[in-house]
């Protein structure tokens, strides 16, 4: 199949789709139309709308699988499409189509100025200030009255992203020296300098190489709706705004919860993964998973003897296991999205196990109560008959409840910061990674204190 090629008319049930419900629609009714079309189906589409509104809705992140429908294009409607589009918004798209052969053969039809700005940017390490960047931003010399840069701004307003500041710079070394919001510029004197209406101190700034996450702490602090990326000339290389921050975060927000489901991220719309794909990014955490749980019932067979003597103990098994993994899961979110916020560094650990530890023992000495009341509920109301020694079994439960909620909630604040310093991502510290490993140490933990409280009655 040629992909580079169209049949004359397109599916009749697409272009309804298109044209359906009113005469005129907006960028965002056509981009949830295409969202419920294949790829293929998609493109056609997208190829018969007009120039300035293809470039609007491939522009808009909420476009499912943008990089894909940009693939299936005619090559040369393609790199016409892309040289009219923020280079961010064109360097997302290139690291996101998964053919080679199609990125290749885009790239080498875009202009110059296109394909310089788009490399430029695509080699910045993902997740950082220069990854996000953008080039297009509006700058002026220090030298210049207020008038001369409103002019500027008029003329360059169409080839801008955004102008939210214009950067000032020194007429020589072309470093930034101040900043303008377009308000204050609008408000200034026109026969005044520039410099008049411009911050020159505490102007906030990040480096190419800034993480994500910094960048966004900036901005959130600052209350800004962009922010420079200096070099270490203090060039402006590019600007992150607010939304280019926005659209990343929710991406990897998106990325965060499914590896925190204890499963690999989808990269793509729920729907649009195909059921070997599904089973791919599933099976393998899945599988992980299993044979960890694997190791709870080689912790139920070193305890046999024990349970062949008290099959009373049995009963509370699944309400020991299920206690100790949700503490240590609440524990683990908590902690992952402190890490995510910037309101916990790698070197606040101890003050973290400092506040878990009394709050697990806390924690499990009111779960320990609330058990203990039911045993001795049902003993008294006839409902079941744990035995002669049913004081000593509730004990049991109570002090188990209380060691395996506190280890699970010291566990699952531990792991995000050992993740974080052996260098992974703290968010593949899953839910259910969390609780496997608390379900085995909490078995370990119950009927070890099963065997100080029991021993010589029961066991």
């Amino acid at each position: 199949m040629n992909i580079q090629r169209f049949p004359a008319t397109a599916g009749r049930a697409a272009r309804d789709l298109l044209n359906t419900g009113r005469k005129a629609p907006t960028i965002a009714d056509r981009i949830e139309q295409l969202n419920r079309l294949d790829v293929r189906e998609a493109a056609r589409q997208l190829a018969t709308l007009p120039e300035g509104k293809a470039l609007a809705v491939i522009s808009r992140p909420e476009l499912h699988g943008a990089a894909d429908i940009v693939a299936a294009l005619p090559t040369d409607h393609a790199a016409r499409l892309l040289k009219d589009t923020a280079y961010d918004r064109v360097a997302d798209l290139f690291q996101a189509m998964e053919d080679g052969a199609r990125r290749s053969a885009i790239f080498a039809r875009l202009d110059p100025a296109t394909a310089q700005a788009v490399s430029h940017l695509m080699a910045y390490p993902q997740r950082t200030a220069g990854a996000m960047m953008t080039p297009e931003f509006v700058s002026v010399l220090e030298d210049i009255t207020v008038a001369e840069a409103l002019d500027h701004v008029r003329a360059v307003e169409k080839s801008s992203e955004t102008i939210y500041a214009i950067y000032v710079l020194e007429p020589e070394s072309r470093a930034l020296s101040g900043v303008v919001t377009l308000r204050r510029l609008i408000m200034g004197d026109p026969a005044a300098s520039i410099m008049s209406v411009a911050r020159q101190a505490g102007v906030v700034s990040v480096t190419p190489l800034t993480p994500q996450e910094e960048v966004a702490r900036q901005i959130r602090s600052h209350n800004l709706l962009a922010i420079p990326v200096l070099d270490d000339k203090r060039n402006v290389l590019g600007i992150v705004t607010v939304d280019d921050v926005i659209d990343t975060m929710i991406a990897d927000t998106t990325e965060d919860a499914h590896k925190f489901g204890g499963m690999e991220a989808l990269g793509k719309p729920y729907m649009q993964i195909g059921l070997g794909g599904m089973i791919r990014k599933r099976a393998g955490w899945l599988a992980a998973l299993f044979l960890g749980e694997m190791l709870t019932a080689s912790a139920m067979q070193h305890f046999e003897a024990e349970l062949e003597k008290a099959i009373v103990l049995t009963l509370f098994v699944p309400l020991i296991m299920s206690s100790g993994g949700n503490s240590g899961s609440q524990a683990t979110s908590l902690i992952i999205r402190a890490l995510a916020l910037g309101e916990l560094k790698l070197s606040d650990w101890w003050r973290v196990a400092l506040r878990e530890l009394p709050t697990g023992i806390a924690l499990g000495a009111m779960l320990g109560l609330v058990g203990f009341a039911r045993i001795t509920l049902w003993q008294q109301i006839g409902l079941y008959d744990y035995g002669p020694h049913w004081v000593l079994i509730g004990l049991t439960v109570f002090a188990a409840l209380i060691g395996i909620v506190a280890f699970g909630s010291m566990a699952g604040s531990m792991l995000p910061f050992l993740l974080q310093r052996l260098r992974f991502d703290p968010a593949s510290a899953s839910a259910p990674f969390v609780a496997t490993l608390v379900d085995v140490s909490g078995l370990v933990i119950y009927f070890s204190v099963a065997l100080v409280i029991l021993s010589g009655t029961l066991l």
